[in-house]
Formats: structure tokens, sequence, C-alpha cells
């Protein structure tokens, strides 16, 4: 697998405005360290305590994304150095994390994960529940937390209208409250259905395979 190329071809086929994050996880140090010096910055984990260890080792310019579930009592282990929390999936977990930022003199960006595919396995706000949080404003009053967007991800299926729909029903609250809360990211789209999510407006894709090769 040639990371080099595989990066290269990713960034020529997507728009400008599109962040692309390597998603790392469970690859070797030696892998990230190829892509970094193929001009990569950013970085997704998805377990704290790989994502401490990595950031340890590698350097101090990398922008780690944490996008795996994370729970409260891990915030304390990266709220000193990460750039940016894809899956806030609870108001008890923004207050943690706003506590933490705060204890560590800093603002942390995070995105509000929504459960679009209704499956139990993963985690993150209903429809309602995003609504009714948005309508509160009650995020606002954290103050060393930056919301930038909205996180979801799609169902592991092969039917792309239902992936499409998915994506286009995230989109649309997206929209609905971006000038209120000054979004700026919709992060949507993994190595499987990145192209779809890019269509229906993603503008962070999480990609590991693409770029790392197949994990055993």
């Amino acid at each position: 697998m040639n990371i080099s190329l595989n990066l290269n071809k990713i960034n020529t086929e997507i728009p400008d405005d599109v962040l692309l994050v390597a998603v790392s996880k469970t690859k070797p140090i030696n892998d990230i360290k190829v892509a970094y010096q193929n001009g990569q910055l950013h970085f997704g984990e998805n377990k704290t305590q790989e994502l401490v260890k990595k950031a340890e080792k590698l350097p101090k310019n990398i922008k780690w994304h944490m996008i795996g579930h994370l729970q409260r009592n891990k915030v304390k282990y990266i709220a000193d150095f990460i750039y940016m929390i894809h899956s806030v999936h609870s108001l008890k977990l923004l207050e943690e994390i706003n506590k933490q930022a705060l204890k560590n003199n800093r603002n942390i960006n995070v995105l509000i994960q929504v459960d679009i595919s209704h499956d139990l396995t993963k985690f993150g706000f209903s429809y309602e529940e995003i609504n009714k949080l948005l309508l509160s404003e009650k995020i606002k009053e954290f103050k060393n937390i930056s919301v930038l967007g909205l996180m979801g991800m799609a169902s592991f299926t092969s039917n792309q209208k239902i992936i499409r729909k998915q994506f286009k029903n995230l989109n649309t609250i997206y929209e609905k409250f971006k000038s209120n809360y000054s979004f700026k990211f919709l992060s949507m789209g993994m190595s499987s259905d990145y192209k779809i999510a890019i269509d229906e407006n993603s503008n962070i894709i999480r990609l590991g395979s693409n770029i790392f090769g197949k994990r055993s």
C-alpha cells in the first residue's frame, strides 16, 4: 500500500474546501509519519489511550481529531492537546469537555454527533434531541468550547439511496442552525461513502483504508 500515492490521489479528487482527516487508528507510527511527510496534518483516532501514545511520539503540529466514542472520564487525558472532538453525543459530555478545557486554559473545538442511522450500536443525539438542544441554545453557555458543527455516520449498507437520505437529513439540520451557531463543519463520509457525503455538503471526510490500506 503506497500511502503517498493514495494521499495524492484523494487530494486531487476532493474539493479544496473539504478537510481530509486521515483515520490512523490501529496503524503504526511509521505509517502516520509517511502521511505527515506528504503534507497530511489532520489525523483521527477512536481510542483515547492510543491517541495519547501517538501524540506523545509524533510532531506537535499534528492536529488530532477524536472520532470515536468518548467517555467522560477519558476527556482529561486529551484535553491539553486535542484539536477537535467529533463524537460529542450528550450534554454531560459537553459539560465535561468544557470543564477540562477550562482547567487547561484553552478552547476545545467540538462537533455534535447526530444518530442519523438509528443504529443501536452507534451513539449520538436523535433528530428530536438535536433540534431541542440547538433551539435551547444551552451549549452557548459553555465558554471553553467552540461548537463548530455536526457529525454523523451513515448506515453500513450498500444501498446508496439510504446513505444519501441520511446525509441529506443531517445537512438539513446543519443548514437550519448554521447561521445561529456560526457552524463551519459538517463531518460526514468515510471510506465507502465519502463521495456521496461530499455531494450532500460534507466538508470533513474521515478516511482510513483508502489511505493506509485495510486493517487486519
